[in-house]
């Protein structure tokens, strides 16, 4: 485009944003309605209940915990509830369990009772299972998993998993049971297959520094992946953090209250198959080879034969979007930088920005939703994408916006 035809757009648009206060009343007040009904649709996400106090706690006594030590091809414990066959060791009962030292292809496996609450504290401790999960929860009510202040920790997956019962495990961490991963140290896992932590229920992380490498998904919760804060640098083959549950559409949800993130992913970086809340965090997330990888889009078909060949094979294709909801977007603050093959941001339904600092690019829409759009404050810069805010409505009642785009900028 000419540098004229561009600066003439450009007006456009600037006298356009600037003709809002004189759009009709019928257009006022639906546009109020919509918002209205957003509010009220987030004031049911109840954050207080996200954590309990013990999620956020990463306390213990060292002189009552069980002490198991991990020592290369066996272990030792002073407990009955610890039995020890080979390298598996199995915990059978409530408590807190330290563990130190090494296992160079072993398990930890939680089996206990369904009412019992077990907490894992790792303190200095390097687990390979070469065919199976490092840690597994076969059963409990609840299983902590706590990182010992100042401690360093690696699981590792060997390539393979053999299903030894008829629970298909597919982790370095699996759990069937609400699993809360928190501490004062470091952990490092390594997936050859597979994902990194997954729990079949819900998966809450509140403090640590993580280092996850995972063939498949990073971390994974089917009823809800919640996240208070640490420090996490994820590379995944698939979706860096997903939640889903096809059997209740108000569950699988992700919220996060804060953390640092920094996330290579060759699927989505953050994906839910219902709604995602973001309060706070600093977020740096990559898809792919990066926006610069897209294909280029040319303007929209004109033949709808043509536009239906196109969504066909955009639904075939691996979806390699930023922030992925399947039903509400929300963020309410955070620092965001991506640089994304599909849309940065994006939902099935409604996205609502109350506010947040937004460094977008995009090889597709920089913020995309399948409903409305509410922008009420915020930072956005938009250096490059295909169409930079898309919705069936956009409503924009503060923030600033620096868009450049191949197609629409709004």
């Amino acid at each position: 485009m000419k540098r004229t035809q561009a600066m003439s757009l450009l007006l456009a648009g600037m006298l356009a944003l600037t003709g809002c206060s004189a759009a009709g009343t019928a257009g006022s007040a639906a546009a109020a309605a919509s918002s209205t009904s957003t509010a009220q649709t987030l004031s049911a996400v109840d954050t207080a209940s996200m954590f309990s106090s013990r999620d956020v706690e990463v306390g213990y006594d060292e002189e009552t915990c069980t002490k198991i030590t991990l020592s290369g091809d066996g272990a030792s414990g002073d407990s009955d509830a610890v039995q020890i066959d080979g390298s598996t060791v199995t915990i059978t009962d409530e408590g807190t369990y330290l563990l130190s030292g090494t296992l160079h292809d072993g398990q930890i496996i939680v089996s206990a009772e369904d009412t019992d609450k077990v907490q894992l504290v790792l303190n200095g401790v390097n687990i390979t299972s070469e065919t199976s999960a490092a840690i597994y929860v076969a059963q409990a009510d609840k299983v902590f998993v706590t990182t010992a202040s100042g401690s360093e920790n690696t699981l590792t997956n060997g390539g393979d998993y053999i299903a030894i019962d008829e629970n298909k495990i597919d982790a370095v961490i699996f759990s069937k049971s609400d699993l809360t991963v928190n501490g004062e140290g470091t952990l490092t896992i390594e997936a050859k297959a597979g994902h990194g932590m997954v729990s079949k229920d819900d998966l809450a992380l509140t403090s640590g520094t993580y280092t996850i490498t995972a063939a498949g998904q990073g971390l994974s919760g089917k009823n809800s992946v919640r996240i208070a804060d640490g420090t996490y640098q994820i590379t995944a083959g698939k979706d860096a953090v997903h939640a889903e549950n096809t059997e209740d559409a108000t569950k699988g949800f992700i919220y996060i209250a804060g953390g640092t993130f920094a996330v290579q992913a060759d699927g989505d970086g953050i994906s839910a198959s219902a709604y995602i809340q973001i309060d706070a965090g600093v977020f740096s997330i990559t898809t792919g080879e990066g926006s610069a990888s897209a294909t280029v889009k040319t303007e929209r078909m004109s033949d709808p034969r043509q536009q239906e060949q196109t969504e066909t094979e955009d639904t075939d294709s691996t979806s390699q979007k930023g922030i992925k909801s399947g039903t509400a977007l929300t963020i309410n603050g955070g620092t965001f930088v991506t640089d994304t093959v599909d849309d940065s941001m994006h939902a099935g339904g409604d996205v609502v920005v109350t506010d947040g600092t937004f460094t977008l690019k995009s090889g597709d829409d920089a913020v995309h939703a399948d409903a409305n759009v509410t922008i009420q404050n915020g930072e956005f810069s938009i250096p490059s994408c295909y169409e930079g805010i898309e919705g069936l409505r956009v409503t924009i009642d503060d923030g600033t916006l620096d868009i450049t785009a191949s197609d629409d900028g709004i």
